[in-house]
């Protein structure tokens, strides 16, 4: 029988830490004047009560540790409790919304994609606009270090959740998890604190700095405008794509960098294949446009290297309309988000080194069947792949085209227009941010969705961003019976 206890407890606490949070948001909007202060407080009350209540109520499976089921199912826990406490500042407070909207946005936000319910930003109060920022910025990276702090203090191997968010620690670099914690975070901020630092030295007010800067480091792209960064059109676009690049390395290799390791970085065959890929997304779209346009080279060129990039790490910012490049730039963006970014970053999707590691199989494949009798190992970066490497990366492939198909299916059943739930479905899956058709209004908010639609995209932001088989794996009754 699967002891569920420790997984409350630690649930607990996470949702007791994010009730404390909502108190920056609540000074804020207090600072400002807004009465919105009030549905901060009430929100942040009711989840410390809880978070407080789950924890005290199992605090002695503290003496008991945590399995790797446990681990799992804290995993998809974490995910699915979360949001619905951080919705609660969007019901009780501005925008007054209702459970659909308000789980949809805090969801949305955890999971960093970025998609959007909420029209009229520009005239939120400061506070909903800095929860939504905080919300992703935990989500990007922050609740994974705050679970691994924790799970040593359990007497567990906090491996094993990193292992359930598929987050690969390319080859243990550091000794102990707790060190890894400790320096992840350090990164995190580090990163942040520049893109804040970089985005005011450039021309944004210190408020849109903070929020992009949470934003950006995430990979989420809730902006604080309806206009998204189309309203910091200029330099600011390269800022922004330099650190969202920055953001889509693996952090790991970013440690490493921290440490002196130049070459890390350069020998990692997944960056080496990112930043190549990038190149080419961008000359292939830039490529187009000039045919087809009478646009300056260098407005093509900030245009497309911003818009590329963002749908690439799976931001989701908007400078330009995408849908309105063409069919064939909308291809390569979307060919892009199934790609995302590196293993290991705060970028979701499938990840470049699921790609290669595929790319390398089929390579394999057409050589054996060139010399049948000849033995072959599958190399990656000169090191040997192991059988069970590849055929996850299989499987990963084979379960996210499949929940991809599906989910397009159903929303389209939902009403909306195919083009509209094609790109509905992989905004939602890859954890990307736009989506483009007719029912898509002016701003980019799918504030006109069906209620069905919706709930939908909630679920495979879910799934998405858990990467599909770490939430299958807990649906298989031998899981629950191991």
């Amino acid at each position: 029988m699967l002891d569920i206890r420790p997984v409350i407890h630690l649930v607990g606490l996470l949702t007791f830490a994010l009730g404390a949070i909502m108190l920056l948001p609540l000074a804020v909007d207090w600072q400002a004047g807004h009465d919105n202060w009030k549905g901060f407080a009430q929100a942040s009350f009711l989840t410390c009560l809880i978070g407080a209540t789950a924890t005290l109520s199992t605090r002695s499976a503290l003496d008991q540790g945590l399995g790797r089921r446990q681990s799992f199912l804290m995993t998809g826990s974490v995910w699915a409790v979360l949001p619905a406490f951080g919705a609660l500042p969007f019901l009780l407070g501005a925008p007054q919304a209702d459970v659909t909207h308000a789980y949809f946005e805090a969801m949305s936000g955890m999971t960093t994609t970025g998609t959007t319910v909420f029209v009229g930003l520009d005239d939120m109060p400061p506070g909903v606009l800095l929860w939504r920022s905080i919300l992703q910025w935990l989500g990007g990276l922050g609740i994974i270090i705050v679970a691994l702090v924790f799970l040593p203090v359990l007497r567990v191997g906090g491996m094993q959740h990193f292992q359930s968010e598929a987050f690969d620690t390319m080859g243990k670099v550091m000794p102990r998890v707790y060190d890894i914690s400790a320096a992840l975070l350090q990164v995190y901020l580090g990163l942040t604190l520049l893109a804040v630092m970089a985005y005011m030295g450039f021309g944004m007010s210190g408020f849109d700095a903070l929020n992009h800067g949470l934003t950006t480091i995430a990979t989420g792209g809730f902006s604080t405008r309806d206009a998204s960064f189309a309203a910091f059109v200029g330099p600011l676009e390269y800022v922004g794509a330099l650190f969202m690049v920055l953001a889509g390395l693996p952090f790991i290799r970013l440690i490493q960098l921290m440490g002196g390791s130049v070459q890390a970085i350069w020998q990692d065959v997944q960056i080496r294949a990112f930043l190549r890929w990038i190149v080419y997304a961008v000359a292939a779209v830039m490529a187009y446009r000039l045919a087809v346009t009478d646009a300056g080279v260098w407005d093509v060129l900030r245009g497309t290297l911003f818009n590329v990039i963002t749908l690439f790490t799976g931001t989701g910012y908007g400078s330009e309309d995408v849908g309105a490049w063409g069919d064939f730039p909308l291809l390569v963006v979307m060919l892009v988000g199934f790609i995302g970014a590196c293993t290991a970053s705060t970028g979701c999707s499938i990840k470049v080194f699921r790609f290669l590691v595929l790319f390398e199989a089929i390579k394999m494949r057409m050589r054996q069947l060139s010399s049948p009798r000849r033995v072959m190992a599958i190399k990656l970066g000169g090191k040997r792949l192991e059988q069970d490497v590849i055929n996850s990366v299989i499987v990963m492939f084979t379960a996210f085209a499949g929940i991809f198909m599906i989910l397009a299916v159903a929303l389209a059943l939902t009403g909306l227009e195919t083009r509209t739930a094609l790109t509905a479905a992989w905004t939602a899956i890859c954890n990307i941010g736009p989506a483009f058709g007719p029912e898509v209004g002016e701003t980019g908010a799918v504030d006109g969705f069906p209620d069905r639609a919706k709930w939908l995209m909630i679920l495979g932001m879910y799934l998405g961003r858990l990467e599909v088989l770490a939430v299958l794996v807990l649906l298989l009754p031998r899981f629950w019976r191991a």
